[in-house]
C-alpha cells in the first residue's frame, strides 16, 4: 500500500478498524538511515496505555478530522517540521525506564555526586502523523541516581494534564504549539477542532496545556519540571530512584498561567527570580519567590510595548535583566507568509531591559538598545562599578531568522556585554568564535562575577560534538578565552552540561574546582553514556564514565540534585502522606 492510500484511509477509518490494515513499517518511508527511528510509537500504540476509553462516536469523528488535517490541509512538507527528521537518530523517542542497575565502565564516580542529575528533554508519546517540530515532544526526565559509587537509571514521562487525558483517550488532543500552527489555513483548522474537542469534553485549557519539557529547578524545598507555556510542574525522588509527578502546581493560587523555564536562584539569600511572557499585554511579568518559597507580588512591566520571545534571563545582585530581542509574535508572517506566528522582525532594534531586582513597580526600568544581540539562553551576570553598570556574559545568535526553522544553520557567539547605567554606553567583547550555546557555571556564582564558563560544541546545532572552558577575564582582550576543551569523538553527541562543585559548603574552594557532568550518545553501536569530567583539567579528564541500559536521547537542560536535597523531597511527601492520612 503507497503512502498516500494509507493516509486516506486513515482518514476515513476510525482508528481501531484502521489498524487491521497492514501498512508499511516507518523506515518505508525513507531508503536513508538518516531517517531510523527508534523506539518509534504509532498513535494507536500509546507508551504504557493503563486506561483507554471507548471512543465515543464524536471522538471518533475529531480523530478522523485530525486526520485529514495532517494528511491533507497542512502535512509535515517542511524539513523542519517532518517527524522523519525530526525524530532520527538519537532524537527519536524511548520508553519509560524504571529504576535500573548501571556500569561503571571507566574511573569512579566521586562521592560528592551523591544524589541525582536529572535532564528534561521532549519525548512524544505518540509518534506524530501530522507536522511535529523538536519543541513540541512531552517531557521526559532521566535520571541517574548516584549513590557510593552506584548508578541508577530512571526515564519518566511528566504526568502533565496533556500527558495524562492522551494517555487515557488513546490519542493525541492537543495540538502541538510550535509545528501545527502555520499558516492561516492550517492555524484555523486545529483552532476549529481544539474548540469542538473542548465542547465535546475532551480537554479543558484551564488545566494548562504544557509540556513540562525543558529543564528543572529547586527552590523553597520543591523540585520542578519546567516549561515555558505553562505552570510548574512539582516531582519527586523515591529513595530507589524513580521519578514520580506530583502535580501541577500554582503557589497557592498566586502563580498564574505560566512562568519561565528559566528562574534564577540566589545561593546567598536562597530566593529565586523569575517571569513569565505572552502575546497579550503585559507582555512581561516580573516576580520572585522568598527563600522559603513563597511567591510574592507580580510586577508588570508594560514598557515591554510588544510580545518578544523571552526565554530566559539574568540577575545579578541589584538587577534583573530582560532581553528583547528580533524574534516575537508576527501575525502577518503566519496569514501572508504561511509561517508560525513566532518569526524573526530584522527591523527591530534589540535591546536590554535592567530594573531593581526587588522593584514593586516598573518605574525604574531602565531599556537600552544593544544593535545584533538576540539572545535565547542568559550565562551569567554581575554588577561592577559600586553597582554603576552591569556586565552580562550570553550566547549571541547571529542568524537569529534560522531559530526556529534551521537550528542546524544556527551559530552562537558568546559575548560579553558592559552597560554604564548612568551614561547608557554598551561596550561588547565576543570571547570565542565557536559556535556555543547551553553554557553553564558554577551554581553558587548565579549573580556574581565569576571566572569560568562551561559551553557545548554546535556541531551543528542541536547536536552537541563536544565542551569547552572559557576563562571569563580574556573576554576585555579580544582574543580566544578556550582554556579546556573535550571532544566527545565522531558519532558522539552530548548535551547541556552541568557543573557540580567538590566542595559545595566550602567557601574558600576554587570556583572551577569540580566536576562537569553530562550524557553522550555513541550513534555508531547506539549506546549511550553518563560523563564525569574534571572541571579543572585542561583537556576536561574524565573521571569516571557510566554506561546506559537504555538510551538517552538528546534533550534540553537538566539540574544535579543534592542528596540532601532529595531527602528534604522526601521527608516533604511522608508529611504530605501523614496529613492526608489524619486528614481521612
Amino acid at each position: 500500500m503507497d503512502s498516500f492510500s494509507s493516509s486516506f484511509l486513515s482518514t476515513v477509518l476510525p482508528p481501531k478498524l484502521f489498524s487491521v490494515i497492514p501498512l508499511p513499517k516507518f523506515a518505508a518511508f525513507s531508503n536513508s538511515t538518516h531517517f531510523n527511528v527508534s523506539s518509534a510509537r504509532i498513535e494507536e500504540k500509546p507508551v504504557r496505555r493503563l486506561r483507554v476509553a471507548e471512543p465515543t462516536i464524536p471522538t471518533i469523528l475529531l480523530n478522523a478530522c485530525d486526520n485529514i488535517i495532517n494528511n491533507f490541509i497542512d502535512p509535515p512538507l517542511k524539513f523542519s517540521v517532518d517527524p522523519r527528521h525530526v525524530l532520527s537518530d538519537n532524537f527519536g523517542p524511548v520508553d519509560e525506564l524504571p529504576p535500573t542497575e548501571c556500569e561503571v565502565i571507566e574511573g569512579s564516580l566521586p562521592s560528592c555526586l551523591d544524589g541525582a542529575y536529572i535532564r528534561n528533554g521532549p519525548n512524544p508519546q505518540y509518534y506524530p502523523r501530522g507536522p511535529y517540530h523538536l519543541f513540541d515532544g512531552d517531557g521526559m526526565l532521566h535520571s541517574i541516581k548516584i549513590s557510593q559509587g552506584k548508578a541508577t537509571l530512571c526515564s519518566r514521562y511528566v504526568k502533565t494534564y496533556k500527558y495524562t487525558i492522551e494517555r487515557d483517550a488513546g490519542s493525541p488532543i492537543i495540538p502541538n504549539v510550535f509545528s501545527g500552527f502555520n499558516g492561516l489555513t492550517a492555524s484555523a483548522a486545529r483552532g476549529a477542532l481544539s474548540a469542538a474537542r473542548f465542547v465535546a469534553g475532551q480537554f479543558n485549557p484551564l488545566n494548562g496545556i504544557g509540556l513540562a519539557n525543558t529543564s528543572l529547578a529547586f527552590f523553597g524545598n520543591r523540585l520542578y519540571a519546567l516549561g515555558e507555556s505553562d505552570l510548574p510542574y512539582s516531582v519527586c525522588l523515591t529513595p530507589n530512584g524513580d521519578i514520580e509527578t506530583v502535580g501541577r502546581h500554582d503557589f497557592d493560587g498566586k502563580l498564574f498561567m505560566s512562568m519561565t523555564a528559566h528562574p534564577k536562584t540566589d545561593s546567598d539569600t536562597g530566593e529565586t527570580f523569575a517571569f513569565r511572557y505572552g502575546p497579550m499585554p503585559p507582555f512581561l511579568t516580573y516576580f520572585r519567590f522568598d527563600a522559603n518559597g513563597t511567591k510574592q507580588p507580580d510586577v508588570p512591566i508594560f514598557s515591554m510595548n510588544r510580545p518578544s520571545f523571552l526565554h530566559d534571563f539574568a540577575i545579578t545582585k541589584k538587577y534583573a535583566i530582560f532581553a528583547d530581542i528580533q524574534i516575537g509574535m508576527n501575525p502577518m508572517n503566519m496569514i501572508f507568509g504561511g509561517g508560525s506566528v513566532v518569526g524573526a522582525d530584522p527591523a527591530k532594534v534589540p535591546r536590554l531591559g535592567i530594573i531593581p531586582r526587588y522593584a514593586k513597580d516598573e518605574s525604574e526600568m531602565k531599556w537600552f538598545d544593544v544593535p545584533g544581540f538576540n539572545i535565547i539562553h542568559a550565562i551569567n551576570a554581575w554588577d561592577e562599578d559600586d553597582g554603576n553598570s552591569i556586565v552580562m556574559i550570553a550566547p549571541n545568535i547571529l542568524s537569529v531568522e534560522h531559530t526556529l526553522e534551521r537550528m542546524d544553520l544556527i551559530h552562537a557567539l558568546v559575548e560579553k556585554v558592559k552597560i554604564d547605567l548612568n551614561t547608557g554606553l554598551v561596550t561588547r567583547h565576543p570571547m570565542s568564535a565557536r559556535n556555543l550555546d547551553f553554557a553553564v557555571i558554577n551554581p553558587a556564582y548565579t549573580g556574581k562575577k565569576n571566572r569560568f564558563v562551561y559551553a557545548a560544541v554546535g556541531d551543528p546545532m542541536p547536536k552537541i560534538s563536544g565542551l569547552v572552558k572559557l576563562a571569563v577575564s580574556k573576554g576585555r582582550e579580544r582574543q580566544e578565552c578556550t582554556v579546556a576543551s573535550r571532544m566527545y569523538g565522531e558519532g558522539c553527541y552530548g548535551g547541556e552540561p552541568f557543573f557540580v562543585a567538590k566542595e559545595p559548603e566550602n567557601p574558600e574552594a576554587e570556583e572551577d574546582d569540580g566536576y562537569v557532568v553530562s550524557y553522550v550518545h555513541d550513534e555508531n553501536v547506539g549506546e549511550s553514556k553518563f560523563l564525569v569530567m574534571d572541571a579543572k583539567s585542561p583537556d576536561l579528564d574524565i573521571v569516571a564514565a557510566v554506561r546506559l541500559p537504555q538510551r538517552v536521547p538528546y534533550g534540553f537542560h537538566g539540574l544535579f540534585v543534592r542528596k540532601s536535597d532529595i531527602d528534604k523531597l522526601q521527608k516533604r511527601k511522608f508529611r504530605l502522606l501523614a496529613s492526608a492520612t489524619l486528614i481521612k
